[in-house]
């Protein structure tokens, strides 16, 4: 069977453009070449460019039917990827063969006209695709189904909520019938309800024989949908096989990226200047049932009245396992301005063996404002040194080991008289 996506040496450059010195008057311009003639003066000013490389030497097969999910951490060259895919931007160097007809839904709204309703995006979008107007009346209702905008459809979609938009956009690149499809983060944006349906119709589509490369920070999504997945890397891809490996690669690279998180503090707002976490091993490693402590820093120009702080613990899918809080009204914290240093501690985390991260949440009082959400931070491994067990550790058993104990009775036949109570193991 031919591949129906060739990749080859896969290189993107851009050039950046930094502005040396403040914005001038003419005469100061003049004035200045003057002074030094030899020198260039752009036109905004600027006379020092540098080039960066977004991707580099990415090179893949795709069959006609495979979903690969592709992975990285933010700037690692994902969106680059789809966007030379989907011919959006040409490659600095080498080359990509697309054998069928390519959907894509690379950010909110890509290919809609702003001023055209609902429904008339939906047939421009057809059209882009390069389908008749009978095949786009087939799908019609399906789609306006899926996106729930019935109400709106002959309003032009410069109207549409962020919601609204990205449902449309979905449901039109997944349902006009690209042979491939190719989709950039959907579900960063939508409630959970429409997360779930953008899921099950990647798998429908998936099902139906189409080709789907999805990028997304979601492990679930990727775990659940995918079966292959590409790692990249600083614009490099690292890994290029079964997602679970994948994972683990992204979680092992994630973790070497930072143990702790260190933020600036601002002169206007609270905010949390460090999270740290204190473990039983050395690099953020943790033994299951030991104590471990997390440490934060908040740094605020102000008094603050009901303050919250919560953090949840995250398993390599991104499914939260752990989630602690602290408010105001428990112990009092950042009641004057100045530096404040915090610390949980969990006396046992009884977590199962794997690796984690936090996010962290810092706001005031329930309907107040929110002051920070950071993600991902902080990743610890979890290990099962010194516990006891017949049979060995494997991963993925559970994520989470509860306190329990065991008693045993024997049932005394019925000529017998009855035996004791429950005993202790």
């Amino acid at each position: 069977m031919k591949p129906i996506i060739i990749a080859e040496n896969l290189s993107k450059q851009y050039r950046i453009v930094t502005r040396q010195a403040p914005y001038s008057t003419l005469r100061e311009s003049l004035a200045s070449a003057v002074r030094a003639p030899a020198r260039i003066i752009t036109r905004n000013g600027c006379s020092e460019e540098t080039r960066i490389w977004a991707l580099q030497d990415v090179s893949f097969e795709v069959m006609p039917g495979e979903v690969i999910g592709v992975i990285g951490r933010n700037g690692a060259g994902k969106s680059t990827l789809l966007k030379i895919l989907s011919r959006i931007t040409e490659p600095t160097t080498g080359q990509v063969d697309l054998y069928g007809r390519v959907g894509s839904l690379l950010e909110v709204g890509t290919g809609f006209h702003a001023e055209l309703t609902g429904k008339e995006n939906i047939y421009l979008n057809g059209a882009i695709l390069g389908m008749r107007k009978a095949e786009i009346d087939k799908k019609f209702d399906e789609i306006v189904s899926f996106a729930e905008i019935e109400k709106f459809l002959d309003t032009p979609v410069k109207y549409y909520s962020t919601g609204m938009y990205m449902r449309l956009a979905f449901a039109v690149a997944a349902h006009l019938e690209p042979e491939i499809l190719l989709v950039d983060e959907v579900l960063a944006v939508g409630d959970a309800e429409f997360q779930e349906k953008c899921i099950g119709k990647i798998g429908n589509v998936a099902k139906d024989g189409k080709t789907v490369l999805f990028v997304s920070h979601n492990m679930h999504a990727i775990s659940a949908l995918t079966h292959r997945s590409i790692l990249l890397s600083q614009g490099r891809c690292t890994y290029d096989g079964k997602t679970p490996g994948a994972i683990s690669s992204y979680v092992r690279e994630h973790k070497l990226a930072g143990l702790t998180y260190t933020d600036q503090p601002s002169p206007s707002a609270p905010r949390i200047t460090r999270v740290e976490l204190i473990t039983s091993e050395p690099m953020n490693v943790q033994s299951s049932e030991m104590p471990m402590d997390v440490l934060f820093e908040i740094t605020t120009p102000s008094p603050l009245r009901g303050a919250s702080l919560s953090f949840q613990a995250l398993n390599s899918l991104k499914q939260p396992v752990v989630h602690l809080w602290t408010f105001d009204s428990e112990r009092p914290m950042c009641r004057q301005e100045g530096k404040f240093n915090l610390k949980c501690h969990i006396p046992k985390l009884r977590l199962y063996m794997g690796n984690y991260d936090l996010n962290v949440y810092f706001s005031e009082r329930a309907g107040g404002r929110l002051f920070q959400v950071i993600e991902g931070v902080c990743p610890f491994e979890v290990v099962m040194y010194g516990r006891y067990r017949e049979f060995e550790w494997k991963p993925s058993d559970c994520i989470y080991l509860e306190e329990a104990e065991w008693h045993i009775k024997r049932v005394p036949r019925e000529d017998r008289a009855p035996g004791p109570a429950y005993q202790p193991i």
